[in-house]
Formats: C-alpha cells, sequence, structure tokens
C-alpha cells in the first residue's frame, strides 16, 4: 500500500506506482452500502464526466426549455427551445468548485444489474388484460391486450388509455405523447374516450343521460376502463371536465332531429378530437375561479399531446391519428411468416402531403418559414397535436392570457415566447387523420406505440419480434451481421445466443414488455444483450433522454375464429 506523502488519488500512486485502495478515498463510489444504480451509473458517467461537470455547474431556472438536459441533442427533441432561452442558464456562484474534490479510479469497475433487477423496472408498468369471450352484447373480436411503458423523461410525458364502450359496441385504445410537459396528455388520456363515446351514442340515449343529470339520478356508465394503478385520473379537475362533456352532449342532442340514422365513426372520431382541443383552449381562455384549476388548464393548454386511438368493433377497426405515435397491424402469412401493415401516417416533415397541406394553409409568403428544419416554425416536430395554443392562438388573445393569469405562468418565459414569423395562426390543428381497415383472420394483433419505439426499432422487426412471442413459432433467418467482420468463434457465440433467447422467449408475460426488451436491448446483430439493456435502463435521468425517448406500447391481440365467422355470416 502507497505510504508517500503528498496527495492521495485513487488508483496508482504517481510517486512509487503502488496502489491506493478504492475505499481510501474520502468519496466512497464502489461502497458496498451505496445503492445498486449509483454504483452501475459509474462507468457512463465517468465516460460523460465533461458532461457530468457542466450539469452541475449551471442550473435552469426554467427546466423544461432545455428540455430537462443541456447536452441532449436538438435531434432527439420534440420541441426545441428559441436560442434566447440559452440566457435562462446561468453559472452557479464559485462554479469550479464543482471540479475539485471529486476523484475516481483509473480503471473503471462494471457493475450490471442482474436478470431480475432488469426485470423488475421492465415489468413496473405493464398491464394484461383478457376479454371475455362474449361481453353481454356480442362475440368480441378481441382477445386481450397488454400494455407497458418505460420512462425517460422525468416524469414520464407519454400516457395509455383502453375501455370498453358500456353504452355502444367495441373498445376504445390509445396512446398520447407529450410534449413541453405531461399535462396536455394527461388530460388528453383522460377525455377523449368520454368524447368519443358520446359522440358514438344514439339521440334516445344522449337524452336519457340528460334526463339523469337534471333529475339527480344516477348516470348510466358510458366506459369501463382497464387502467394499471399507476395511471391516474386527475379529481379535482373531474368536474371541470364533466361540464364541458355535457356541454358536448347537449349541442349534440340538439343538432340531432332524433331520427334514427347509423353513426359513421370515422366522423365521430374527427368530432371527438377537435372538440376536445377545443374545450382545452376555450377552458384556458375563460380560467377558473380555483387559482389551483386555473393554473392547470393553463398549463394543460400551453403544453402539448399527440394520440394514437384505435376503435375495434367486430371486424371493424378504426385508428384515428394525430401527431407521430403510430398504429402497425400484424399479419401473418401463409407460410408462417409475419408482415407489417401501416394503419398511421406521421404527421411531420417526413410527410410530404402533410407538408403541402401546411403550405396550402398559409399566404405564399410564408412558405419558406412555416417549416424550418423540418420542426414547424422551426420549434415543433409534430405538425398535429392537441394543446400547444402557442401555434394556435393570435398574439393578441396570448398576451391577454397570460397578463391576467397567474403569476406562475406570468414569469414563465416559455409561455411569453412568441414563435419566430408567427404572422397567420392557427399553425397547428388536433383534427385526426382516420384509418379504417376490415378485420381479416390473418390479421393477428394491433401495435400502438410512441415515437419512442419506432425510433428505435423498424416496423418489420416489431411485427416479427411480436408475433414470434404469442405465437412461439420462430422463423429463423440467416444472422445479418451488416458488414461486419465476425470471427468463427464470434459466429458460434451468436448462434449461442440465439438458441438462449428461444428457450427464454416466454421470461416476459407481456407481449409489450418483451418489445420494449428488444427496443432498448437490441444489439447489432438483432438480439437482447443483456450487457446493453443493463447499461440502457441504469442511466440516470439527465442522461436517458439523451439515448431515448419514453416508451409506450399497446399490444391488442384479435381471435381469428370470431372475425372469420364474421365472414362466413356474409
Amino acid at each position: 500500500m502507497c505510504v508517500c506523502p503528498g496527495p492521495r488519488r485513487i488508483g496508482t500512486c504517481v510517486i512509487c506506482g503502488l496502489g491506493i485502495p478504492v475505499r481510501s478515498s474520502s468519496l466512497p463510489l464502489f461502497s458496498d452500502a451505496m445503492p445498486a444504480p449509483t454504483q452501475l451509473f459509474f462507468p457512463l458517467i465517468r465516460n460523460c464526466e465533461l458532461s457530468r461537470i457542466y450539469g452541475t455547474a449551471c442550473y435552469c431556472h426554467h427546466k423544461h426549455l432545455c428540455c430537462s438536459s443541456p447536452y441532449i441533442p436538438q435531434s432527439r427533441l420534440r420541441y426545441t427551445p428559441h436560442l434566447a432561452y440559452s440566457t435562462f442558464c446561468r453559472p452557479k456562484e464559485n462554479w469550479w468548485q464543482y471540479t475539485q474534490g471529486r476523484k475516481y479510479a483509473s480503471t473503471p469497475q462494471k457493475f450490471y444489474l442482474t436478470p431480475p433487477q432488469v426485470n423488475s423496472i421492465l415489468k413496473a408498468n405493464e398491464y394484461s388484460f383478457k376479454v371475455p369471450e362474449f361481453d353481454g352484447k356480442n362475440v368480441s373480436s378481441v382477445l386481450g391486450f397488454d400494455s407497458n411503458q418505460l420512462p425517460a423523461n422525468a416524469p414520464i410525458e407519454d400516457r395509455r388509455s383502453a375501455a370498453t364502450c358500456l353504452q355502444t359496441r367495441g373498445m376504445l385504445l390509445g396512446v398520447f405523447d407529450g410534449h413541453a410537459g405531461c399535462a396536455c396528455s394527461q388530460a388528453v388520456s383522460e377525455r377523449l374516450f368520454y368524447y368519443i363515446a358520446v359522440s358514438l351514442l344514439p339521440h334516445e340515449t344522449l337524452l336519457e343521460i340528460e334526463n339523469a343529470v337534471e333529475s339527480g339520478r344516477a348516470l348510466l356508465p358510458i366506459l369501463q376502463w382497464h387502467k394499471h394503478p399507476n395511471d391516474y385520473f386527475s379529481k379535482e379537475a373531474s368536474k371541470l371536465y364533466f361540464n364541458s362533456l355535457r356541454t358536448y352532449w347537449q349541442e349534440l342532442i340538439d343538432l340531432n332531429t332524433g331520427e334514427s340514422a347509423d353513426i359513421d365513426v370515422k366522423e365521430a372520431l374527427i368530432n371527438a378530437f377537435k372538440r376536445l382541443d377545443n374545450d382545452i383552449s376555450l377552458e384556458a381562455q375563460v380560467g377558473d375561479p380555483n387559482s389551483f384549476l386555473n393554473y392547470l388548464v393553463l398549463r394543460v393548454a400551453f403544453s402539448g399531446a399527440t394520440a394514437c386511438v384505435a376503435h375495434v368493433d367486430g371486424v371493424d377497426l378504426h385508428v384515428a391519428n394525430t401527431g407521430d405515435s403510430r398504429a402497425m397491424l400484424g399479419v401473418q402469412e401463409e407460410d408462417g411468416s409475419w408482415s407489417a401493415v401501416t394503419l398511421s401516417n406521421d404527421h411531420n416533415a417526413q410527410n410530404e402531403r402533410e407538408l403541402e397541406r401546411l403550405k396550402l394553409e398559409h399566404p405564399k409568403n410564408e412558405a419558406k418559414s412555416v417549416v424550418k428544419q423540418d420542426r414547424l416554425l422551426g420549434l415543433l416536430m409534430p405538425f398535429r397535436a392537441f394543446g400547444d395554443v402557442k401555434f394556435k392562438w393570435s398574439i393578441d388573445l396570448q398576451k391577454r392570457v397570460i397578463e391576467s393569469g397567474p403569476d406562475q405562468l406570468n414569469d414563465n418565459e416559455y409561455t411569453k415566447f412568441i414563435p419566430p414569423n408567427y404572422y397567420t395562426p392557427p399553425y397547428l390543428t388536433a383534427e385526426p387523420e382516420v384509418t379504417y381497415h376490415r378485420l381479416r383472420p390473418q390479421d393477428k394483433f394491433l401495435v400502438l406505440a410512441t415515437d419512442g419505439l419506432w425510433e428505435t426499432m423498424h416496423r418489420q422487426d416489431v411485427v416479427r419480434i411480436v408475433g414470434e412471442y404469442l405465437t412461439g413459432m420462430h422463423h429463423q433467418q440467416p444472422i445479418a451481421v451488416g458488414g461486419y467482420k465476425v470471427t468463427l468463434g464470434q459466429m458460434h457465440g451468436l448462434l449461442t445466443e440465439r438458441r438462449a433467447k428461444m428457450s427464454s422467449v416466454f421470461e416476459d408475460q407481456n407481449a409489450a414488455t418483451h418489445l420494449i426488451r428488444h427496443a432498448v436491448g437490441n444489439n447489432e446483430f438483432g438480439t437482447v444483450d443483456h450487457e446493453r439493456l443493463s447499461k440502457m435502463l441504469s442511466l440516470p435521468e439527465e442522461l436517458a433522454r439523451m439515448y431515448r425517448d419514453d416508451i409506450t406500447i399497446i399490444v391488442v391481440q384479435f381471435n381469428s375464429h370470431v372475425i372469420g365467422a364474421y365472414q362466413n355470416q356474409e
């Protein structure tokens, strides 16, 4: 052991060359008593030391303006702050002190999560629901669904919802991706299905519900929710939300003549999306005497959320999408292989039709400014979303609401900021694009997921992994090495890993969990690498968002026998 005088550093003494025990440090980085995540984070933190020092030495008055971390690549942000926001971050006093006094081992030691620890993280938010074969009205074409979430933001900005329609037929399932906070995605996940259900109700049922409210009688239940315990409702805003919903169904009663007519599901979905977004905007403009609710409705309106919702009724599948989440159908071919059928379109700069729509809705002199750097007004990635009133309200209305709002809003530089080249609002809409698909016996499942999944996996890989998981059948393809030089020993290792993967495929009891495991842990050869998975799940909050987005997945499994029976009846 080194006994030399002078400053003592962890690792090897610069004078005598003898080792200095790690535990001699005043900062026990490798202590067994430390929480497991801290041990696991060390190799990654050490490799990003400059980022750590910068993140520690600076703080942000408006954290959401910098999207949680000053060194996240802008390409990964759904909302890019204006350059002027850089003035809101300033160094802490005596910031240089934060770079002193921390000493690290010269050779980093590796710590990884054990398989049980990995499973605990991956399964924390998983939920499964099996649909009764006969739900009281008809034989269901849905066997059940699995859902799960893996956060990257803190708190997570994604939401999910699933419910059975009780007064009409069918199921509703949806994923919601928030940005600039989780307030809007939370509100939409709670409210949108009620708006859709009301839009689908016949005139007689709407009258019955209104009469029950008027007389103080118990209301007919409209939805049966299927929620994970972490999927909460905002009890404080329930009365406000109910009053807005009631106004909507009262207007539907007035507009409807009472004549019996088939309700157009596509039209109902579009009306529900647009009406909810309008109510979010109106509630923020009117305000509320309750200061808590007043601030809540403003937070909902100034943040934003995309939505991808599926309505399944027998063989009729409708997908309503606003933004860049996706719906993907898994189809099993006659030879047992899997193919992916896309049932939604991304509303972003990669969609030529969306670009054309935006340019047509604004004067020609704005053709070069309405979309800059593949973002709406150079700021927002999705071209359709709920909330985001900064891209919808006039400048005068924004200023009026902010000035009359609570101090928290008036002091927030983000809400006061006007996007550049803001001449002819609204630039953003919540109107969904609705796709209809008639289910066939070969249509085995539907994947609804936020863009956190699609950024990491190709749609064909998603469908193949889920299909193989649900059927237990693996159609092996030649191992693709993607141009890498692979030795015979490495190839043997890959084949051994493939065999181990096949034997442990049912380690997950939830298809969404299984898909997240692959999305986060897949290596360059397309197989789950436990070391990589452990590292990715060990990332601290301030680093996780650098590598991936929140991931939310719902996998809906269809009943092929029921779907086939529908076809035979016709």
